[in-house]
């Protein structure tokens, strides 16, 4: 018998991670960062995520796109859109990094260890719009067809538009682009200024903030909506501050200039 036939159950163990490690095959370990770990960091962990992301996005999508079951009351088209909406998010977050930006997917790449505030701040929202569902069905009874004005129709295509910006800038920066702000140049960095980058500064900033008032808006949640506008303005505000600060450090009167020239179009985040 040949001796690279191994003899137990540990060594084929081995033997087949190195052998998939040799093809590149699936893989969720990210090269210059270490995940939480909080959930799993493995293909099984990240299919088995992908594939409940799945079916909640096809639960609400085909909630949003029949009109909801009359005969329950909480089974509306704006809760199918936000399930949806909120499922595509998470998804599409993974599947963008794991096309365009290889080195950096992991299962956090799902953002779905994203701190607890916010799952906190969409479980509010949930909680604000069944709330009001019970006691005051007609606070939200703005059908989304109805005109292109009425405030489910404007949260739709606000949300659509800020999933496609967010997506669009994740897949044009491809390796530039991280979940975490780098504070070190690494020598394949350069800065990308083109395409939806010539008209948003930061448009997976932008992107994010315009989704996440979208879904809001299709839900006619009054309290979130102004919850999450002045939450996320003041986590961006915060957060662009310091990786401007880096980006300044990386490409000098480059990214000033460019600054300059380019708005973030966030409101009052100049």
């Amino acid at each position: 018998m040949s001796s690279d036939v191994p003899n137990n159950f540990e060594d084929r163990l081995q033997q087949r991670a190195s052998t998939t490690r040799n093809t590149n095959t699936l893989e969720t370990i990210p090269v210059n960062h270490q995940p939480h770990e909080n959930i799993p960091n493995t293909p099984l962990a990240a299919s088995t995520i992908s594939f409940v992301l799945g079916c909640i996005f096809s639960l609400g999508l085909a909630l949003f796109l029949t009109g909801g079951i009359s005969d329950h009351w909480w089974a509306t088209y704006q809760l199918g859109f936000f399930l949806a909406a909120w499922s595509g998010f998470h998804w599409g977050e993974f599947a963008v990094t794991a096309g365009w930006n290889r080195d950096k997917c992991s299962v956090d790449s799902f953002l779905l260890d994203n701190g607890a505030m916010y799952h906190v701040a969409n479980g509010t929202a949930l909680v604000e719009y069944l709330i009001t569902l019970y006691f005051k069905p007609s606070l939200k009874a703005y059908h989304y067809i109805s005109t292109i004005a009425d405030e489910s129709s404007l949260g739709v295509i606000m949300a659509v538009i800020g999933q496609t910006l967010r997506a669009s800038a994740m897949i044009q920066a491809s390796t530039n682009f991280s979940h975490i702000v780098a504070l070190r140049k690494l020598p394949s960095h350069r800065l990308v200024t083109d395409g939806v980058y010539s008209a948003f500064r930061h448009p997976s900033y932008a992107g994010f903030f315009y989704w996440a008032l979208g879904t809001q808006l299709v839900l006619q949640n009054p309290i979130s909506s102004i919850g999450f506008v002045l939450v996320l303005w003041r986590f961006f505000s915060r957060r662009i501050k310091v990786e401007e600060k880096a980006l300044v450090n990386f490409f000098g009167e480059e990214y000033d200039n460019y600054r300059r020239r380019v708005n973030t179009n966030i409101p009052f985040i100049r």
